[in-house]
């Protein structure tokens, strides 16, 4: 099973924003991405006027790369 947890990293440690039903000693994945609000807000304007919507079909067409 997959989902995704916000998590902010602090002290070189990952910590999750809210709780997370996880099995304690059990190893898992994680696949770590920036936050694409937070890439909007700082790329916000360099592209010219682009939506949300815009902003995340550019990051798809890059991870497909």
């Amino acid at each position: 099973m997959s989902r995704v947890i916000r998590v902010r990293y602090e002290d070189g440690v990952l910590k999750p924003l809210s709780s997370v039903d996880l099995e304690e000693g059990k190893e898992y994945k994680v696949i770590v991405e920036e936050d694409i609000d937070e890439l909007i807000k700082r790329y916000r304007g360099v592209l010219g006027e682009s939506s949300v919507e815009e902003f995340r079909e550019l990051e798809e067409e890059a991870q497909a790369q």
